[in-house]
């Protein structure tokens, strides 16, 4: 089973497609593949943030009831 990259192992990957993408050096038959991966990149990178603000709210919180 291949590891989930972090955040920003993810954001790295994510930059790099786009900059290939952005340069055209892209067939057809890989830009699919790059597609699905970023796809699978921006999951991972927004339940990464979404975890993270629900621990700094909480934390929060708990410093207010203190």
């Amino acid at each position: 089973m291949e590891k989930k990259p972090g955040y920003t192992e993810a954001i790295k990957e994510l930059e790099q497609i786009v900059s290939e993408i952005e340069q055209g050096e892209i067939s057809v038959d890989i830009l699919s593949e790059k597609v699905k991966r970023a796809t699978e990149l921006i999951r991972i990178c927004k339940s990464k943030l979404t975890t993270t603000e629900k621990d700094v709210n909480e934390i929060l919180k708990e410093m207010k009831e203190e």
